[in-house]
């Protein structure tokens, strides 16, 4: 009665070996799914980025104001007749 027994349950671990640990076993699906969130959420952020750029790209485009705040903000530029202050910090 032991013989069969051992057989069955060697049967059962050989039938459950690809299902868990072969190709496209559950441990690899795991995997694959974690990094899919991990890709799907890099994704989100550099969605997020890209917006943010084209929406100052649309500004720069469309006015002079960006255009003013940036060179003011950056290389410190000053228009004609103005008095640049400067404090510093602490």
């Amino acid at each position: 009665m032991r013989w069969p027994a051992l057989v069955l349950v060697a049967l059962i671990v050989l039938l459950q070996y690809p299902l868990w640990l072969g190709k496209g076993g559950w441990l690899k699906v795991w995997d694959l799914d974690r990094q899919l969130q991990a890709q799907r959420e890099e994704n989100r952020k550099l969605e997020t980025r890209n917006a943010g750029l084209d929406a100052e790209v649309r500004d720069l485009k469309s006015g002079f104001e960006a255009i003013e705040e940036r060179a003011r903000y950056e290389l410190g530029l000053i228009k004609q007749d103005e008095i640049f202050v400067q404090i510093p910090q602490k």
